[in-house]
């Protein structure tokens, strides 16, 4: 994905976040560990595990990655057969300990741990209201809505105090919570993040993708179906609607970029869905090309399919630097044009002489794209051709990813040729709205593409004022 690096190399999309849960398994907390780390793509910022201990929710979360915060003394302070994990992004000034995840409050319902991946777009609205009722706010997080509304709920049970909950948020949502050894799951009505059901032995696990299951040899029951709250407990698994959408909205974005290939998401498998972005954007913008050469790890699957179809040999053209971490120091300003080199480099023997179709997911803000395109010609190609298997990306996410403005986004302010003249590539092509949601499996009614279309499924107020005051996740 042209400029998506959460590691501060590219700017652009962020990942959102990533939630798993386990109900019945006496490894609960080391379970979920393995759960997050499968999870870690969805963000890198901070994680966290909450269990449930027989008396109390322990608790331990910080700042990183997954496998440097929990070691085996942390894990060791997390007992119990119940546990939920999360692995936040957030936007820019918002990256603080006290808004890493699970948020863990103790109410009238008992002690609650709730994480969340989505975004509430009349969040502002209700924390105006409950501060002026009096309610303290301990965090700057959209999540923390949750917790005060169930708090507040007349009901006694908590899936009621829950269900009331929701009834106020409007947004998109997949929350797991723990409440004493409950786990519970739910999904906004019109299903814009995934959640998946999965068992592994006796035990049932929830997590934001397959992926997560195929590391812990867990096998994967179902969706959590839009509008729906399931319950774990000591009864077994209970199911109920709370909602019932008019429409879906599954973010087709999933499917571009942010979902893991290997994971099955909204029914679809990523790395197929990918590949038939690559053939339709074949057929929609053949190419003059003796070579197809994707962006690493983004534009792989997309460029397979386009190789497929097009008949040009596919070639590993970039080689991607694993090992760039989040704490890379910058060279001093003597040494000039490392630049997207310290993350990707050309293979001169796949590329020199020859007319390079190079194929990423997306275009952001345009900068890495130029940058490859000069390496690839640095390093001998004749001409690069550059495919984008998606449509021109030209309006922010309210539902759940950290976007850039509207005035960041190149394809909002460029014609289709000034871009390609900016990135100084040979010729451009996107993929069509139309062909990247037949290639799908769905239309526009079933998924959400506003940040290609610009027709948002669900009305928000204050996102303006929302952005400044609350987390992206």
């Amino acid at each position: 994905m042209d400029d998506s690096q959460s590691d501060g190399l590219f700017d652009g999309f962020r990942e959102e976040c990533g939630v798993f849960g386990i109900f019945g398994h006496p490894d609960a907390a080391n379970l979920t560990y393995l759960g997050l780390y499968a999870l870690q793509h969805r963000g890198q910022e901070s994680a966290g595990i909450a269990s449930w201990e027989g008396r109390r929710i322990a608790v331990e979360k910080d700042m990183g990655y997954v496998a440097d915060i929990f070691t085996e003394a942390r894990l060791s302070r997390l007992p119990g057969k119940s546990a939920i994990g999360h692995v936040r992004y957030s936007t820019a000034g918002e990256s603080r300990l006290e808004n890493a995840q699970p948020i863990v409050y103790n109410t009238n319902k008992g002690p609650l741990a709730l994480a969340h991946n989505g975004n509430l777009v009349n969040a502002q609205e209700i924390r105006q209201e409950l501060e002026a009722e009096g309610a303290i706010f301990t965090t700057s997080s959209d999540t923390e809505v949750f917790l005060h509304l169930m708090a507040r709920s007349r009901r006694d049970s908590i899936v009621g105090a829950l269900r009331d909950a929701l009834a106020r948020v409007r947004g998109a949502y997949s929350v797991v919570l723990l409440a004493g050894e409950k786990v519970i799951a739910a999904r906004d009505p019109q299903g814009f993040r995934p959640l998946t059901l999965g068992k592994l032995g006796d035990a049932f696990v929830v997590a934001s993708e397959t992926c997560a299951f195929d590391l812990l040899d867990a096998e994967p029951l179902r969706d959590v179906e839009p509008g729906e709250i399931v319950t774990f407990d000591a009864g077994g698994v209970a199911s109920a609607a709370f909602a019932m959408g008019h429409r879906t909205a599954f973010c087709v974005f999933e499917h571009v970029y942010f979902a893991r290939p290997d994971s099955v998401v909204f029914g679809r498998g990523v790395a197929d869905a990918r590949r038939a972005f690559g053939r339709r954007l074949a057929e929609e913008h053949p190419a003059p090309g003796d070579v197809v050469v994707p962006v690493p790890d983004s534009g792989v699957f997309a460029s397979l399919g386009f190789a497929e179809a097009s008949g040009i040999p596919y070639g590993m053209g970039l080689v991607r630097n694993h090992y760039v971490g989040r704490t890379f120091i910058e060279p001093k300003q003597s040494i000039r044009h490392f630049g997207v080199k310290v993350k990707l480099n050309a293979v001169r023997t796949v590329v020199s002489g020859r007319k390079v179709v190079l194929v990423d997911d997306s275009l952001v803000r345009g900068t890495t794209s130029r940058k490859l395109v000069r390496l690839l010609k640095n390093a001998g190609a004749q001409e690069v051709h550059l495919r984008i298997s998606s449509p021109p990306t030209t309006n922010p996410c309210y539902y759940g990813i950290d976007t850039p403005q509207r005035k960041e986004l190149l394809a909002a302010q460029k014609t289709t040729e000034e871009i390609r003249e900016f990135i100084e590539a040979d010729s451009l092509g996107y993929l069509s709205l139309e062909g990247m949601l037949t290639a799908a499996g769905r239309n526009e009614n079933h998924m959400c593409a506003a940040c290609f279309s610009g027709r948002y499924p669900l009305p928000f107020g204050g996102v303006d004022e929302q952005r400044s005051l609350f987390s992206r996740f």
